[in-house]
């Protein structure tokens, strides 16, 4: 259960923190804005954080995607698998309601949730972004915690790749490369009358269709069982 709950508390402080960002400081609002990148950064350093801070206790996966490409790659039993997801979209869901909270009434002029979703017309291209991007995130995960990999420093390579990937893929998706961090925002995008919920599929999908790839990719070019 401890760690069940450490995936819970990840969660929700990626969520919260990342989300937050593009919240209250994202480019267009009212505050002082961080732009793409300090958003990209907000996400990249939640995930930092909590790696040393909850990785001793489950190796930090806040991410279903993640745990589907650990599970696919023999690393974690499918008991845990389904656990880890499902206290990862309740800390998601956590998160959201306490920066739903904090926004309602703070003069957010573009979003209250930091909610996911892409412009008519361009299904295909948030698909294969969604898709490539969690290729791309899950391989680097898998590669820098492997035997040999990144030891120590894995967390640091996991959170920096995490803001190159949000740097190019804000502007198509708001980058989700995570169900968990999409459900949430989507629940109380909702409330406000939003299309998230509508386009959630999509943030669901593709990248668990990503993470399966990443796991035969690298099941292909790992080097440990040599």
């Amino acid at each position: 259960m401890k760690k069940y709950l450490a995936e819970m508390t990840g969660t929700m402080v990626l969520v919260l923190m990342g989300c937050g960002a593009a919240v209250f400081a994202g480019a267009g609002q009212p505050f002082a804005s961080v732009g793409t990148l300090g958003v990209a950064a907000a996400f990249g350093l939640s995930v930092v954080a909590m790696a040393y801070t909850i990785g001793k206790v489950s190796g930090c996966h806040i991410n279903p995607a993640i745990t589907l490409g650990v599970f696919l790659s023999k690393r974690m039993s499918g008991k845990d698998a389904g656990m880890y997801i499902l206290f990862q979209i309740t800390g998601a869901i956590i998160g959201s309601a306490i920066l739903y909270i904090l926004a309602e009434n703070s003069g957010s002029t573009t979003t209250l949730t930091g909610a996911n979703g892409f412009a008519d017309g361009t299904l295909l291209t948030a698909f294969v972004a969604e898709t490539v991007f969690t290729f791309i995130f899950v391989m680097v995960v898998l590669g820098a915690t492997s035997k040999g990999g990144a030891g120590n420093f894995a967390g640091l390579a996991i959170g920096l790749t995490l803001i190159l990937i949000h740097i190019v893929c804000i502007p198509i998706t708001g980058t989700s490369v995570n169900p968990a961090r999409s459900i949430g925002p989507a629940i109380f995008d909702a409330i406000e009358g939003g299309k998230a919920l509508s386009q959630l599929w999509l943030f669901i999908v593709a990248p668990l269709l990503g993470t399966a790839i990443a796991a035969v990719v690298w099941k292909l070019v790992d080097t440990e069982q040599e």
